[in-house]
């Protein structure tokens, strides 16, 4: 029986991810080097530790960069493409419903907690969740199990009684290691990546069959 729906953050509640990639694309761009999609997926959904876009660049440029004004630059980059933040489709409709059920919600994210519960709660969205761990909760962000198995801790139940909403292969590669089913949503920027193994693969939440759970 499913008694907690578990949610990554970024990517999957809010598409936060595409006008990212969109942002520091255009700074390479500026520079004269290529930023692939393959090259920036390695830090979706995890920390810079594989690939830091900053030093890459540097490295690419062979020269130190302004890591201040590229920060802030890529920000400013990233508000343009980001438009009006906006819940993804089927997001509200499957918080409604779990409520409904009685389904316990949290959220689990490698991002910061300011950035998160920020986010929730300018969507409104924030009061649905008895649990929201991020990056501050834990040693190690995804691809490592922590956060869900905190969460699960967090909400006092097993894995088995979980389903976990992912948009990322690092997310999956989490929620596979703390053995919890996961569901896969990917975005514009996930959509093309490799993901092992999973329970579903859907093009957005608002496809989900909540009676098939």
């Amino acid at each position: 029986m499913v008694k907690a729906f578990i949610f990554d953050f970024d990517g999957l509640i809010v598409d936060t991810e595409t006008p990212w990639y969109y942002a520091f694309r255009d700074i390479y761009e500026e520079h004269g080097v290529e930023l692939g999609l393959e090259l920036w997926s390695k830090n979706v959904g995890t920390s810079f530790e594989e690939f830091h876009p900053f030093l890459y660049l540097e490295q690419a440029l062979q020269k130190k960069i302004d890591h201040d004004h590229i920060k802030l630059l890529s920000e400013q980059k990233y508000e343009v493409y980001l438009g009006q933040a906006s819940i993804l489709p089927g997001v509200y409709e499957l918080l409604q419903s779990a409520r409904e059920k009685g389904i316990q919600l949290a959220v689990a994210s490698s991002s910061t907690r300011d950035w998160v519960h920020g986010y929730l709660q300018k969507l409104g969205i924030f009061d649905y969740f008895t649990v929201v761990h991020t990056s501050e909760d834990v040693k190690r962000v995804k691809p490592e199990p922590e956060l869900y198995l905190l969460a699960l801790q967090s909400l006092g139940i097993e894995a088995s009684e979980a389903i976990v909403f992912e948009d990322s292969p690092n997310g999956l590669k989490a929620a596979n290691a703390a053995g919890i089913r996961c569901i896969i949503v990917p975005n514009e920027v996930t959509r093309g990546l490799e993901f092992a193994m999973h329970e579903l693969r859907l093009s957005s939440l608002a496809e989900i069959d909540m009676e098939a759970l």
